[in-house]
């Protein structure tokens, strides 16, 4: 039977117990980042002193307040736990909500590794299943958004780049945009959902 990964945002101790407590994670994986407060720290204190013996518990250290940083760092977590044949789940109740926004965004990019997305509400601790969604984007539309991300920006280069003809580039382009991926017209940038929906 796999173990259970629970990949978690933490400011206040009670969702983080909640979900441990419900769930029975074999592993834990606390978000957090450098200078964290006092108040999260006693919170990550607590969490270790009370589950540590029983449950492996990790931090990651990942940003605060840049959402493309963390879902890439949870993206990475993610896969290095399924590699390790773990089931993974996913907790954006605490911290502040760039980095619960950006965990969930992480999920969303391998929403195929995540068996569960949850969120504890604060008024009695009632368990929220959030939907798994995904971007959904083919690969070519993929290559696209990385040519884009790595400056590639005018219509010929990618359409070279990617190997396909400058009027599918066009389509290609026109449909990216439209998703909120990428904006401009003749020189084209990548937004901060086309950077996470590379990932």
């Amino acid at each position: 039977m796999a173990n259970l990964t629970l990949i978690s945002t933490i400011y206040t101790l009670e969702p983080v117990i909640v979900c441990v407590t419900r769930l029975s994670p074999s592993k834990l994986i606390l978000l957090t980042e450098e200078g964290t407060v006092e108040k999260k720290l006693r919170s990550e204190q607590t969490i270790e002193d009370t589950f540590g013996k029983i449950i492996d518990i990790q931090k990651k250290n990942t940003s605060l307040y840049d959402p493309v940083q963390v879902a890439q760092d949870v993206a990475n977590l993610i896969e290095e736990e399924h590699a390790r044949g773990n089931h993974i789940m996913i907790n954006v109740s605490g911290g502040r909500k760039p980095q619960a926004f950006g965990a969930l965004f992480g999920a969303y990019t391998r929403s195929d590794m995540v068996k569960r997305i949850v969120y504890v509400t604060e008024e009695d601790n009632f368990i929220i299943d959030f939907p798994i969604l995904s971007f959904n984007i083919s690969d070519t539309k993929k290559i696209i958004l990385e040519h884009i991300k790595s400056g590639v920006n005018s219509v010929q280069d990618i359409a070279i780049g990617v190997g396909i003809s400058k009027g599918m580039a066009y389509n290609h382009l026109r449909e990216l945009k439209a998703m909120g991926y990428i904006t401009g017209e003749d020189g084209y940038s990548i937004t901060d959902a086309g950077k996470i929906a590379v990932i």
